[in-house]
């Protein structure tokens, strides 16, 4: 599969309501290419800066302009951006063991409500020495009618503490709207969608209490296509730096919770 779409980001203050974000926007664009089993790519490019993520289906890794490149903790998993409504057949592998929770009417769709929690094995293989990852809980939300995804909310919590200080806790939260469902070669893609991101940090060190920021996000997809020619497996080889610190390493693709 292979997509490009346009995103617009930006950071919201506190004191202003949801929608009416406060912030300088920044604009940006995306691309992602995606190959079964388990391989991916995105890079994404916005304020004029490029992050780039993939996976090799043995190795998950990510790309920054701050950390360079490094291999992501607990091995490889599904693709946020492919779960919010643009890959049905990785929609429907990550909530194939979710929990059914009932019903709940959500932006004047009946819905029926999946839930999927990380293990504590998955929790330990995402945590080191400094970092310990609490817990990750994920939401879907498919309209009863036509049985597609139209909000996917999840959220994690992350212990962190350096020798000799005290313990901070970062937790995030993010809610996406999915929409405008298209058919492509048969299959419904979603082509639009907003998500919502809370970041809060709280911890003793805070004497001001909780510290929270809030991001906004659209997206729109401009195109699309399935079973894409010159698509191979050499398409998503990890950079270099990966490659040495995991030579040997054949990771299962061990929790449907996405990267």
């Amino acid at each position: 599969m292979y997509a490009t779409g346009k995103i617009t980001m930006v950071m919201v203050d506190e004191t202003s309501k949801p929608g009416r974000p406060n912030g300088m926007s920044q604009k940006g664009c995306f691309v992602m290419w995606q190959m079964v089993p388990n391989k991916w790519l995105i890079e994404l490019v916005v304020g004029g800066h490029k992050v780039a993520a993939g996976s090799d289906g043995n190795v998950a890794w990510r790309h920054t302009p701050w950390l360079g490149a490094h291999a992501a903790k607990g091995g490889v998993r599904p693709l946020r951006r492919a779960i919010q409504g643009l890959d049905p057949v990785t929609i429907s592998a990550v909530f194939s063991t979710a929990q059914y929770m009932g019903e709940k009417r959500i932006y004047g769709l009946d819905c029926f409500v999946l839930k999927l929690s990380a293990d504590h094995t998955d929790l330990v293989d995402r945590s080191d020495n400094t970092a310990e990852m609490i817990k990750h809980v994920m939401f879907g939300y498919f309209s009863q009618r036509s049985g597609l995804l139209v909000y996917l909310e999840d959220s994690f919590l992350n212990r962190i503490q350096s020798p000799g200080s005290r313990p901070m806790y970062w937790e995030t939260s993010m809610g996406t709207k999915v929409e405008d469902y298209r058919s492509v070669e048969g299959t419904m893609i979603a082509h639009s969608g907003q998500s919502n991101v809370i970041i809060t940090q709280f911890g003793d060190n805070l004497k001001a209490g909780p510290a929270i920021a809030r991001m906004e996000e659209t997206y729109t997809i401009d195109d699309l296509a399935f079973n894409v020619p010159g698509l191979s497996i050499d398409s998503f080889i990890p950079p270099e730096e990966v490659q040495k610190d995991y030579p040997q390493e054949n990771l299962d693709w061990r929790s449907p919770l996405h990267g």
